[in-house]
């Protein structure tokens, strides 16, 4: 295959254009079999805003090809390929153990199901159908916080209830990125995903994939089985552990010889039976902020211009911005949400938080995004490994008291001088759930209060109107990732046993993407290990 890097297009290029330019950089007499493999949006010049393209093309002379041009942007490529790893020497008794369906753990799954290992997922809380009524009846107040299920529990893990965003910073020398998204295209997403800079798929959409999913896995053999809880385990032998689940019907154990703990970020009883148990954990930096809303009409002005085209052809703007205070602490957009909504994130009693989400069409009225500070288990006031997990819950039960049980809303104008809103300005909040004017500084340390300030009067200077007055913010932002790690060796058990920590949960993970990575990269290991079942 011949790539072409760098092809510039205006926004509303026809494929007629395109044509035309990969014939003339190929100095071609007719149009060749092309596939576009990047697509990205250059608005680094305001009003001036183009595509950045990049194709493979398909010709029996490549060679004859790259002889005639001189171009650094044309060059010879080769397609990413997956491969399962081949198969190890230990014989499997008893079925891989799953726990959690989030994409560490459905990834873990369907690979090993593909590889024929019939594996055995268990969550805690409901399949996707049930789960998106019993969340959206919690949001209505038609329901009350269930614990079991919620955005942070059930079928497709917290990433079901977000954006959908599938961009991630890890390197894909193995193709495990590239199957990730293959994947999502097989079981339903958009394929453009395979070529957009920044993919995303949506809230929407995800509950259809995930759905897809599990079937495939049910297909070849495996099993999924919902409202079944993880509550202990115990070593049986070397080779083997016995687990313990509770489910409607009462509680019953399983061996395995594969014991895969992709948990979340949020599963804190299950890390609190874990410690307990003598699995070895240790702390994790991770961060804390609130949630900030504008107009999405303000942010595509600031990142596009002022351009009626720009209404038509460019997506909903998204941005991504930091700061370093003057004491080092870092301040950042984190999952920001084109079109998108703030949501009541909760999991437990008498705790708040708050997470974004967009639909696929990112067409609501608002962007937001939140606004994190770095913490370090210096912060964490203590050595104990759960440390970081209790000051989550403690500031999650500051956000709970500040909005009465709703969620705590407040304008920048008057977060900055330290008094509760009593009135929403010209950016109307959107946010799934009941939400109350409060002041937001009670719900969070003061380094992180005045970290947030000083970013967003940074930001402002980029993003003119982006610490207005009336901007709004809610809170707490607190689950950005999990402030534990379960260690874990080069083989990817923990302790030397037969437990795979695996996904975000385990510490290994920061996104959908990545999570999905890591539940292949433990399946490989399964797989590695054990004969063909």
């Amino acid at each position: 295959m011949i790539r072409i890097n760098n092809i510039k297009m205006p926004i509303d290029y026809k494929e007629e254009q395109l044509q035309s330019y990969i014939k003339k950089a190929l100095k071609l007499k007719k149009v060749p079999e092309y596939k576009m493999v990047k697509l990205s949006i250059d608005d680094r010049r305001r009003n001036e805003v183009k595509y950045i393209l990049s194709v493979d093309v398909v010709l029996d002379n490549e060679r004859d090809i790259l002889r005639k041009v001189h171009d650094n942007n044309i060059m010879s490529t080769k397609k990413e390929k997956y491969d399962l790893p081949p198969y190890g020497n230990c014989k499997m008794e008893y079925p891989p153990i799953i726990i959690g369906t989030g994409p560490a753990g459905l990834f873990a799954g369907l690979f090993l199901a593909r590889a024929g290992f019939k594996p055995i997922l268990f969550e805690r809380g409901m399949d996707v159908e049930e789960r998106t009524r019993q969340v959206e009846a919690f949001w209505n107040g038609e329901k009350a916080l269930n614990t079991e299920c919620n955005v942070q529990f059930g079928e497709g893990g917290a990433g079901t209830f977000s954006d959908g965003k599938l961009n991630t910073v890890i390197k894909d020398k193995s193709g495990r990125r590239t199957a990730v998204l293959e994947t999502f295209v097989e079981f339903g997403a958009d394929e453009r995903i395979l070529y957009i800079n920044k993919p995303h798929v949506g809230t929407d959409a995800l509950t259809g994939i995930v759905k897809n999913i599990r079937n495939e896995i049910i297909r070849l053999g495996g099993s999924v089985c919902f409202h079944s809880k993880f509550v202990d385990y115990e070593k049986n032998d070397a080779h083997t552990v016995r687990v313990f689940i509770e489910n409607e019907q009462g509680r019953f154990d399983i061996l395995t010889n594969a014991l895969i703990l992709a948990i979340g970020h949020s599963a804190r009883d299950t890390f609190s039976m874990l410690y307990q148990k003598g699995l070895k954990l240790s702390q994790k930096p991770f961060a804390m902020g609130l949630r900030i809303e504008h107009s999405q009409k303000m942010i595509n002005k600031m990142k596009y211009g002022d351009n009626p085209k720009y209404d038509t052809y460019l997506p909903a703007a998204d941005y991504k911005l930091t700061h370093t205070c003057e004491d080092g602490r870092a301040v950042y957009s984190f999952c920001m949400c084109p079109g998108g909504y703030v949501v009541n994130a909760s999991s437990e009693e008498k705790r708040l938080c708050v997470n974004g989400m967009s639909y696929s069409g990112r067409d609501g009225t608002n962007a937001n995004s939140a606004i994190v500070v770095n913490i370090t288990p210096e912060d964490f006031e203590s050595e104990h490994p759960l440390a970081g997990m209790y000051l989550q819950q403690k500031y999650e039960e500051e956000a709970y008291r500040a909005g009465e049980g709703n969620i705590p809303v407040q304008l920048f104008g008057d977060y900055m001088k330290d008094v509760p809103s009593t009135r929403i300005g010209s950016v109307i909040p959107r946010i799934k759930g009941k939400y109350k004017l409060a002041n937001l500084k009670s719900c969070l340390p003061a380094y992180i209060n005045n970290a947030i300030i000083k970013g967003v009067l940074s930001f402002d200077k980029k993003f003119p109107g982006y610490a207005a007055y009336d901007t709004v913010l809610s809170g707490i932002e607190a689950r950005t990732s999990s402030p534990v790690r379960i260690d874990r060796g080069d083989d990817f058990t923990s302790s030397g046993t037969v437990i795979y920590p695996c996904g975000e949960g385990a510490g290994y993970a920061g996104g959908i993407t990545s999570a999905a990575v890591d539940g292949i990269k433990v399946a490989e290991a399964v797989i590695s290990k054990f004969q063909k079942m």
